[in-house]
């Protein structure tokens, strides 16, 4: 859909945006689920975009009110329904399903939309873990809160959280960095800017790249503690630890995993004021992706150099790259 398009769609829902949020909640009959055979009813629910944690592995690790909120909502949008439907079936949910993920996204959007205005319930879920963590959604949620939508998120398994606390490793301040580049400039390119930030690490990869990844890891971060996660909440959940190094070699002598994994890394030992010359260097680079005002916020993070003085070495780059073209 063009532009033009979607804002339209948008301000014709904020003329109901008063009467979505006003509206109470109501019976959708003969909604329910089963839980240890039990078959219960689903509470009545209000209208909305509901953000749905589902688990990561073992199917037991839903929680009740996420059950009830599949049970009651009109429609649940998933990445891909296959995975979606074993989840519904082992708990006796009926509730539609339909697609929503990265590849078609743009035309699903609207759609939903255009049902949140309408009055409907909707709940939104990936394939495992908490929705818009490394999963699409983020366009969905400014939209339904720009149309005056009710959003409801309902807490439940994260892959980030589950492997960063079984780790070990440091959890007071820790950096969820998502995946990592596939191509290997990128890749190590992003594992310097990484290399001083003073928090544990938290990592996804798949396994046909994990060798490569942690052995990446390895030459540019050091000899570092690390854990790599697999098959995490699963009957085979596998923790291995060790340093970077350790792991990489482990990676590279073992069949490639199936599934994606967790890589955490613990932050650097030591964690020196950072030199002028260090700070330019971490500024270019984060200047080549972002604006002054988003590279300042970063920097100033992973640093720990006074936001002032971040700033004004930010601008002054800025200004010698305006001269330079």
């Amino acid at each position: 859909m063009t532009g033009q398009g979607r804002a339209v769609t948008v301000r014709s829902m904020r003329t109901t945006a008063p009467a979505i949020a006003a509206r109470a909640p109501r019976e959708r009959a003969g909604r329910h689920y089963v839980l240890d055979g039990r078959t219960t009813v689903a509470p009545p629910l209000r209208a909305g975009l509901y953000l749905v944690a589902t688990p990561i592995g073992n199917l037991g690790d839903i929680t009740v009110r996420a059950l009830e909120v599949l049970a009651a909502t009109d429609l649940i949008a998933c990445e891909d329904t296959r995975v979606t439907r074993k989840l519904l079936d082992r708990y006796g949910i009926a509730t539609p399903l339909t697609s929503y993920h990265e590849h078609n996204a743009a035309q699903a959007r609207p759609k939903l939309l255009a049902r949140l205005a309408d009055g409907a319930a909707i709940a939104l879920v990936s394939d495992a873990g908490t929705p818009l963590v490394s999963d699409p959604g983020y366009k969905l949620v400014r939209e339904a809160r720009a149309a005056g939508a009710n959003v409801t998120a309902l807490p439940g398994a994260s892959a980030v959280l589950a492997a960063l606390t079984v780790s070990g490793l440091p959890t007071d301040r820790f950096l969820f960095e998502g995946f990592l580049p596939a191509k290997e400039a990128a890749r190590r390119a992003r594992i310097a800017e990484l290399e001083r930030i003073p928090a544990t690490l938290v990592l996804f990869e798949t396994g046909a790249r994990i060798a490569a990844s942690l052995a990446d890891l390895a030459a540019g971060l050091g000899p570092r503690e690390a854990a790599l996660c697999r098959e995490l909440t699963k009957y085979y959940e596998e923790i291995r630890r060790g340093d970077l190094a350790t792991l990489a070699h482990q990676a590279a002598d073992a069949p490639e995993p199936r599934g994606e994994l967790v890589i955490v890394v613990a932050p650097p030992d030591r964690q020196d004021d950072v030199s002028a010359a260090d700070l330019d260097a971490l500024l270019r680079q984060a200047l080549d992706r972002l604006s002054v005002k988003d590279a300042v916020a970063e920097i100033a993070a992973v640093s720990g150099a006074p936001r002032r003085e971040v700033y004004r070495r930010a601008i002054a780059l800025s200004k010698e790259r305006g001269h330079a073209r």
